[in-house]
């Protein structure tokens, strides 16, 4: 009985981020509860493909195939532009390798790697067939109509305002539910430009870990349509025409255009990262002056820690765990995923246990921050302009119902057995 009492929490946790989203809902009455159960029965259907069937075990592993690769192909890359501080070879003899590691030329560079990579699938026709079928597998769950499903499948691989571009035409006749379901979408997964880097600072903490974000973000596509169809109950069925898609003109032109987005990208990571590294050290010096606390001084890590502690247990995560698991998520929401997933990558062995650092990887796997929501917003207003009054509040709930998606789609993880 005590081994089924973390899976029952995580139960316990799904019942009670359902309900909450029902309590914030706009219309209680008008929530059609049919594509909630299919949300929550594709979830589980995705998590037990993922930890159950061998074959499809098998190939999740075998995705860190991809990730040495690709990571090989960029250091190439990167020591042939940068030389040996972006992993080319010394002029001199190295006694620690590891004090020559540079986030910003060995690592980083791969999202530009990686967008231009994706351009190329784009133009091939090969993403956009995997966007159309995560579509069709969404109406027929879900009922969700035609333009919807499609915007909301191609958030998962190109990003929280460059997916709805795929249905740009057909934004401005979105009913609201179907713009909070894009929107919640895009703040509930990761973009596909971002999986291989995520992947790799969580190689070591997690076996197989390129093909977990992947589920995971994948996951929780159908944990936001449940959650924003709840808080924002309507109509989402229409069978609009599907979206026009990227515009390219040739192979070529989907690497140029591909890499020009991946260096926007990059520097975006880079600026934002010295910067809330920075206001980290801030807040943690000026919670230093204050006396102590349980013998340790006071840091911005250990405060989010208290205050996120009872949401991430309501995920499974052990009590006694959860201070450490409710500081990364409190870090995710502040600040973003990725500072979160270097923290985690650097927790002292043993801080966190094989099944919570899963849950955690899962349900850390989303753009749910303020930064993001800024982005949603500016994309929005210039992409549909007439509906910005209707953008800011929608895109202010949506980093509650983004962040309740995650998580529903962590304590799904939660439910069954660590792989």
């Amino acid at each position: 009985m005590a081994s089924l009492l973390p899976h029952l929490q995580s139960a316990f946790g799904i019942c009670v981020i359902i309900g909450l989203a029902w309590l914030f809902s706009e219309n209680r009455r008008e929530v059609v509860w049919r594509p909630v159960i299919g949300g929550l029965l594709l979830q589980a259907a995705l998590a037990l493909l993922l930890l159950k069937v061998p074959l499809a075990r098998n190939v999740l592993f075998g995705l860190n195939g991809v990730v040495t690769v690709l990571t090989a192909a960029t250091k190439t890359g990167t020591g042939f532009v940068f030389g040996y501080i972006g992993g080319g070879k010394t002029p001199f003899i190295v006694r620690d390798p590891s004090s020559l590691t540079s986030f910003a030329f060995t690592v980083l560079p791969l999202v530009m790697v990686i967008s231009a990579l994706s351009a190329v699938l784009w133009y091939w026709r090969i993403l956009s067939a995997v966007v159309r079928g995560v579509a069709f597998v969404l109406k027929k769950t879900m009922g969700l109509g035609g333009a919807v499903g499609l915007g909301a499948a191609s958030t998962v691989f190109l990003g929280n305002v460059e997916g709805s571009l795929v249905v740009r035409p057909y934004l401005a006749r979105f009913t609201r539910t179907e713009l909070f379901i894009i929107m919640t979408t895009g703040l509930a997964v990761t973009a596909g430009t971002v999986f291989v880097l995520y992947a790799t600072i969580l190689a070591n903490v997690l076996p197989g870990a390129l093909g977990h974000i992947l589920v995971a973000s994948i996951m929780s596509l159908p944990a936001a349509i449940v959650i924003a169809r709840i808080m924002v109950p309507g109509d989402a069925e229409a069978d609009l025409t599907e979206g026009v898609g990227q515009d390219y003109r040739s192979s070529m032109d989907a690497v140029a255009r591909g890499t020009e987005d991946g260096l926007k990208i990059y520097l975006q990571i880079m600026a934002m990262l010295i910067v809330t590294v920075a206001l980290v050290a801030i807040a943690n010096s000026i919670l230093g002056q204050f006396p102590s606390f349980q013998g340790a001084p006071l840091t911005l890590q250990r405060v989010l820690g208290w205050i996120f502690a009872p949401v991430v247990w309501l995920y499974g995560v052990p009590w006694h765990e959860a201070v450490a698991a409710g500081g990364l998520l409190g870090t995710k929401t502040i600040l973003n995923e990725l500072i979160a997933y270097i923290d985690l990558a650097n927790l002292p062995p043993g801080t966190l246990d094989p099944r919570a650092t899963q849950i955690m990887v899962y349900a850390m796997c989303g753009f749910a921050n303020f930064a993001s929501v800024g982005i949603l917003i500016a994309g929005y207003s210039t992409l549909v302009p007439e509906r910005r009054d209707e953008i800011v509040p929608l895109a202010m709930r949506a980093i509650v119902s983004g962040t309740m998606a995650s998580g529903l789609t962590g304590a799904m993880i939660g439910l069954l057995p660590v792989s």
